[in-house]
């Protein structure tokens, strides 16, 4: 062996640290960096979506596209399908079976646009989950719709870490969104047993919203059916 080489062993045989050679650092500091990297790649939440998203100031809603008039309260709730290159698409779940509104007609509907990358719609799931555990059992239906994410198993992820019993909707190309006149997360739409929008939000509910806006719903349409021949 010549006597650079010797000279370069020795130095990765020297300790530097108790008995910790310089070989030895250089393993660990390669095994903490590629363990930070594999950290953050779990931890990064999903990319936003094409369409960029700016956060309205003050009100916890990220605006994705132009502000648009809307649907109406009154108005008939429209299917969740979408238009794709000209061929209308309907909305499915996790599993690619279709969800539709006519499925749950009789009972009221909260339908919930959302984005696992979106701030807002994280903090605000904890409530819709709650709300739709409280809920349930007295008729009420909620559709989570996810816009413009990269897979469905991406957002199945996350409905796993918070524990979410209800349907939730991949909207992978954003049509549906598009047919509800969407232009911002999260955006709830409250639609009473018969079909028709009742309520509009743009930005996360509260606990007590929800309370206000579902508990009539559910009241009426049980009222609506105890009018109903038996």
């Amino acid at each position: 062996m010549s006597a650079p080489e010797q000279g370069a062993r020795s130095r990765w045989q020297r300790q530097v640290i108790g008995p910790f050679t310089l070989r030895h650092l250089v393993i660990l500091a390669i095994v903490l960096a590629a363990t930070a990297g594999l950290l953050m790649l779990l931890t990064t939440p999903i990319e936003a979506p094409s369409r960029a998203a700016t956060q309205v100031p003050g009100s916890g809603f990220y605006q994705t596209g132009e502000r648009t008039t809307g649907l109406a309260v009154g108005q008939l709730a429209p299917e969740l399908v979408g238009d794709v290159d000209g061929q209308a698409q309907p909305l499915r779940d996790l599993d690619q079976a279709i969800v539709s509104l006519a499925d749950r007609r009789g009972d009221p509907v909260w339908l919930n646009f959302f984005a696992t990358w979106c701030p807002p719609c994280q903090e605000e799931t904890p409530v819709l989950r709650d709300a739709y555990e409280a809920y349930a059992a007295d008729g009420l239906q909620m559709i989570a719709v996810s816009v413009q994410e990269t897979t469905a198993e991406d957002v199945a992820a996350y409905a796993r870490r918070y524990s979410l019993p209800y349907t939730i909707g991949f909207d992978a190309s954003g049509a549906v969104f598009d047919t509800y006149q969407g232009y911002g997360l999260p955006t709830h739409v409250f639609i009473d047993a018969e079909g028709v929008i009742r309520h509009l939000r743009y930005g996360p509910v509260t606990r007590e919203v929800v309370a206000e806006i579902v508990e009539p719903l559910l009241a009426d349409a049980a009222a609506a059916r105890a009018g109903e021949p038996g």
